[in-house]
């Protein structure tokens, strides 16, 4: 067990706190544009990640249910918040809280499409939804991602929370995320 344990410890990439990753694609998730702190973590070059899907980055361990959520919201023009693991080029693994959202045309203010924004999540955060993670994964294996979306909004109802509210509740110690990923969109210019 405890093998295990500091082998999967030794696959994770620990993220600069305070240095964010950056992408943007278009309406059908192609990057566009990434940062060099993404391409440095990711381990992808910018000529490898521009024009790649962004899922070219998505862990195996991530369920799909996550991301059916968060294209339904932002095809809706709604901005989601995630805590989201992360796959590098070489294998290893890192965990961030993304602020997804829709990035409109500054004239024509027509979508055109989305900027992620991202930071390390809190090691609250990922021993949280770890759990609900594995077992959303395992619905989704067993029974399919209608089962695992059932069983989504069933855990919410018991927790008494919307989506959102949950979210931002696991990550947001006393607004300390939010605050940070909303200064990181002013600064994001394009």
């Amino acid at each position: 067990m405890y093998e295990q344990y500091y082998i999967e410890k030794e696959k994770e990439i620990k993220l600069d706190e305070m240095k964010p990753i950056l992408s943007r694609t278009d309406l059908k998730g192609n990057i566009r544009y990434c940062n060099t702190y993404f391409q440095e973590i990711s381990g992808y070059s910018e000529k490898e990640l521009l024009g790649s899907e962004h899922n070219i980055i998505r862990h195996p361990d991530m369920p799909k249910i996550i991301f059916k959520l968060m294209w339904e919201r932002l095809k809706k023009e709604q901005n989601i918040l995630a805590v989201v693991k992360n796959r590098s080029k070489d294998g290893r693994y890192y965990w961030v809280t993304t602020l997804f959202e829709i990035k409109h045309h500054p004239i024509h203010k027509t979508a055109e499409g989305y900027l992620a924004i991202r930071k390390a999540a809190p090691h609250n955060a990922v021993e949280v939804v770890t759990p609900l993670y594995k077992k959303l994964l395992e619905i989704e294996t067993t029974q399919g991602i209608k089962e695992s979306e059932q069983y989504l909004r069933e855990f919410l109802e018991k927790e008494k929370k919307t989506y959102d509210q949950y979210m931002e509740e696991i990550v947001n110690h006393e607004g300390v995320v939010m605050k940070f990923l909303h200064g990181m969109k002013k600064m994001f210019i394009y």
